[in-house]
């Protein structure tokens, strides 16, 4: 089973080599793009074979040589050794050929909300905001604000921000669930930890081809932008509001002076929720359940817990806890993408092993 699939790799991958050089190919930059990704993303299984099939080759060797010569003690430990290092590379092999998420290339758009805690939530979501702009930026995507609720003593009521670059969704769409801050706030006298909540919404941002959105489905309302108190900051009806009647979703947005501006932002983010919506729909059909990825924000639903006085964060659906709260929230979260990553893997491959079972 494994030397099959050991074949195709090599076969791919070498054909996917030769058509990179063609001629033909290199001038349509389209198809040569398509076989480029492809390429980078069947290399690391590439690699793993070229592994596999190398010790496959030393331990056949080493044990013919022993039937000849059975005193080398080096033989004799690679070919004691070589079925238990096989089957791990032939277990990498197959995670690394797990059919990937097709939305894992495409740009994110992520939605912070403050939930349970008052002003204690609001600063956390504004925590969560830096946290996940800086990771973006360690691994090389930009960020652009989309819309944001400032609360007054600080943080975010609510902020919508895009990460772009190819394979943004694949890194990001791990962070989306109720995250739980445990501290003292700055304003408890008497030192007692409260725990609050903040809600991540992480969509794959859709394409116009993606989503048709049919202009006779949208219900538009025009207004005067509000500032803190309720208080104009604008004279004219720039702030938007865009409703989709068949599904109920609306998106409002004012940031921007320009109707027109706010107008093309509300309609990236209505986009990608319906993106969204239809996905789950998909889903539900394949799966008999599937989880929300926010939930109510309750303190008791939790993807990950931040706990100050201890300086430990922990994610709950793999079980690594970290004991470095500065550096998580400064951005170094790879850790828990990686662990996190590796169990949807796992995950897809049990689910494909099953499917293709008699």
């Amino acid at each position: 089973m494994i030397e099959e699939l050991i074949t195709q790799i090599q076969g791919r991958f070498a054909d996917l080599e030769r058509q990179m050089s063609d001629p033909e190919v290199i001038a349509d930059r389209e198809r040569y793009a398509e076989i480029g990704r492809e390429y980078r993303e069947l290399e690391p299984a590439h690699r793993l074979a070229l592994q596999y099939a190398q010790l496959q080759d030393d331990f056949e060797g080493a044990r013919e040589l022993l039937a000849e010569d059975g005193d080398d003690p080096e033989l004799r430990k690679l070919v004691a050794d070589a079925p238990e290092r096989l089957e791990r590379l032939a277990e990498e092999i197959r995670l690394a050929m797990v059919e990937r998420d097709p939305n894992d290339s495409k740009h994110v758009l992520v939605e912070i909300r403050a939930g349970t805690g008052g002003d204690e939530a609001a600063l956390f979501a504004g925590d969560l905001f830096k946290m996940l702009s800086r990771y973006a930026e360690q691994r090389g995507f930009a960020t652009e604000v989309i819309s944001q609720s400032p609360a007054e003593v600080g943080g975010f009521k609510e902020v919508t921000f895009a990460i772009k670059g190819d394979g943004a969704y694949s890194v990001f769409k791990f962070e989306g669930g109720t995250h739980r801050v445990q501290r003292v706030p700055k304003t408890e006298s008497q030192g007692r930890i409260h725990t609050s909540t903040a809600t991540v919404a992480v969509l794959p941002e859709a394409e116009e081809v993606e989503v048709e959105v049919d202009p006779n489905d949208l219900q538009v309302d025009v207004y005067r932008s509000s500032g803190p108190g309720g208080q104009s900051v604008n004279t004219t009806d720039s702030a938007v509001r865009l409703t989709h009647r068949p599904t109920g979703i609306a998106v409002s947005m004012q940031d921007e002076k320009s109707q027109l501006q706010n107008r093309e932002k509300a309609m990236r983010v209505l986009r990608a929720r319906l993106y969204e919506q239809k996905l789950a729909q998909q889903q539900a059909e394949i799966a008999s359940e599937r989880r929300s990825q926010v939930g109510s924000g309750e303190r008791s639903e939790k993807i990950r817990t931040y706990n100050f006085p201890q300086s430990r964060v922990t994610d709950h659906r793999v079980n690594v806890t970290a004991h470095n709260l500065d550096q998580v929230l400064a951005g170094d979260l790879r850790e828990f993408t990686d662990a996190l990553a590796a169990e949807e893997k796992r995950e897809l491959l049990a689910a494909q092993t099953a499917e293709a079972a008699p």
